[in-house]
């Protein structure tokens, strides 16, 4: 950033705190901004008229016309109705343009890209000013300028600065789309509603042991064979049309073909790679230890065969033509030792002094350099460096082109990621998993009876995943200051054992809202203070909005609260 940018900011904030002394944020704001501003001033709660030819003027650009035009819609017919009504006085002239500015118009929608923004709203101006380094920038200070009108007439807030900009670089949602099939719609509708959270990564985990929807060129029978059907399956102009959709949204999309683990489907077209396909999971009268998968869905890709390598690099090759993310996510979590066990080759490759890990190893060797090959930089959920029982040596996992994704253990195994020199995204099963707490999805399971898996929802993860417990999550707590900069954000996930398009957006939000907001500007405010109190509301306020533009999210109180700010709160601290 350059200087004189950052010291006409710090002007701009000071004046205003001339005039009045104290941010927004330390007061009763009229209006609501989610995820909350880094720097919000407003120092006299002041709204005008948005005149009937408002326009949104910006340099012509690919990827933010379309964005523009998509707000100026927005912004022109929402006439958002808030539940609790804005107290503010009107001034006038009637506002008739947002006016763009964009520095830098070549840079692409890559991890760590430039997203800040500064919004003016002068009073007595006819013109708002949006300055940005880049147009993902815009787009976020656009999302922001369109929670900031209101009522029909519309209204806008003016005498406003904001100044923003996200404290990690990744912030995500992940979607499992093999256990059960999402339509394309439905996956662009949790798109447009990241847009509007500022979350800029959908995670698409498109295939697993269940089902494998995705048609991929060179391999066709892989979806032909292994997807649930004809109509459940993503074809490469689907695929570009998702990408095209995130792109004039500022979110990235980025593919996870989880291997060698979590490759049943793989088997419907090449039965000879897959060890353990198609059997049952854990037999009768057999150890936990001893089952072949931690779920019903058995196979491994079998790291032995030459031709498992040939089908996997086909499948890897058009992967990375298909989706121009420079993120490849290879999975590689639960590996069970029972499945590989089953194998005869590998049999006598343990037979012969060889190890589980090594087997690992040999596949992680013959897959990785071929993927960094591509100019990608590989994401591995933690389990390949982590698990206690089959893991490869951190020499197999050069760290300039790795990065670990943290699901166990919460902090601690973040902690162990970065200790380790590795780039780290969160996603603590413990705080950002959204599909526990519904209970075990297996049947026939004799720990319910009598009420015996009643506790934490009778999940493996549960309890449920409020979005109290999400907000309050410290992803980077107990890590030195060169340990938090390599975690470069998380990612809620919704696995899809029992959710499919019909619960999808109840289940993703509102909660996905608090990720979005301790990532972008934290959960706490000027004080140090964890502001979930605060957040209460604002989110109350968001829910109904993102209803409102047709996101299907649950409430989080009933109205009654809304209506009767801080009555619902408690004033005791609560211990168990």
């Amino acid at each position: 950033m350059k200087m004189p940018h950052l010291w006409s900011k710090f002007l701009v904030i000071f004046c205003f705190s001339f005039i009045f002394p104290y941010p927004i944020s330390s007061l009763q704001s009229a209006v609501n901004v989610w995820p909350k501003p880094r720097t919000l001033l407003w120092p006299k709660p002041l709204a005008t008229l948005l005149s009937p030819s408002f326009n949104i003027t910006s340099p012509s650009h690919r990827h933010l016309s379309p964005a523009v035009n998509r707000y100026l819609r927005l912004v022109l017919t929402e006439h958002h109705r808030p539940l609790v009504n804005p107290w503010v006085n009107l001034t006038s002239p009637a506002l008739e343009t947002l006016s763009i500015s964009v520095a830098d118009l070549s840079a692409l929608l890559h991890h760590g890209v430039n997203e800040s923004y500064t919004l003016s709203i002068p009073t007595g101006s006819a013109t708002a000013y949006l300055k940005v380094e880049t147009v993902w920038g815009a787009m976020r200070g656009l999302e922001t300028f369109s929670q900031l009108v209101w009522a029909e007439p519309s209204r806008v807030a003016v005498g406003l600065y904001v100044w923003d900009s996200p404290l990690f670089p990744h912030r995500g949602v992940m979607l499992d789309t093999s256990r059960n099939f999402y339509g394309v719609k439905d996956i662009l509708r949790t798109i447009e509603a990241m847009s509007a959270n500022k979350l800029n990564v959908f995670h698409w985990h498109i295939t697993d042991s269940q089902s494998f929807p995705l048609v991929v060129p060179s391999e066709p029978d892989l979806a032909a064979k292994g997807s649930y059907g004809a109509d459940m399956q993503y074809s490469p102009a689907d695929v570009a049309g998702i990408i095209q959709f995130g792109l004039e949204r500022g979110v990235r999309i980025l593919p996870e073909i989880d291997s060698p683990g979590h490759t049943g489907s793989w088997a419907e077209a090449y039965p000879e790679i897959v060890a353990c396909a198609n059997m049952f999971w854990w037999p009768a009268g057999a150890k936990w230890s001893d089952r072949l998968a931690s779920e019903p869905g058995t196979g491994h890709l079998n790291p032995l065969n030459p031709k498992t390598y040939q089908v996997l690099k086909n499948v890897i090759r058009d992967v990375v033509n298909l989706f121009p993310e420079p993120f490849y996510h290879s999975g590689s979590d639960e590996i069970i030792p029972g499945c590989w066990k089953t194998d005869p080759s590998i049999q006598s490759f343990l037979s012969d002094g060889g190890t589980l890990s090594n087997l690992l190893e040999m596949f992680v060797n013959s897959t990785l350099p071929y993927i960094v090959s591509f100019n990608r930089t590989v994401v591995y959920w933690e389990d390949v460096l982590l698990d206690d029982n089959i893991r490869v040596d951190s020499s197999f996992l050069p760290r300039e082109n790795t990065i670990l994704q943290s699901w166990n253990n919460g902090v601690s195994n973040t902690k162990r990621i970065v200790e380790a020199g590795y780039r780290a995204i969160v996603s603590s099963s413990e705080y950002y998993y959204l599909d526990c707490g519904h209970g075990e999805f297996v049947g026939n399971d004799s720990e319910y009876d009598q009420g015996g898996k009643s506790v934490d929802g009778g999940s493996w993860c549960g309890p449920f995943k409020t979005w109290e417990t999400i907000y309050n999550y410290d992803i980077t707590y107990g890590l030195s200051k060169a340990e938090a900069e390599l975690v470069l954000g998380g990612e809620v996930a919704l696995w899809s054992e029992q959710a499919d398009p019909v619960v999808l957006d109840s289940r993703i939000w509102p909660r996905a809202s608090a990720l979005a907001e301790t990532l972008w500007s934290g959960n706490r405010d000027e004080t140090g203070k964890k502001r979930y109190a605060e957040a209460t509301d604002r989110l109350n306020e968001w829910r109904h909005r993102m209803v409102s533009r047709g996101i299907g999210a649950e409430p989080i109180q009933p109205l009654w609260c809304i209506r009767n700010p801080g009555m619902c709160n408690t004033v005791n601290s609560i211990v168990a």
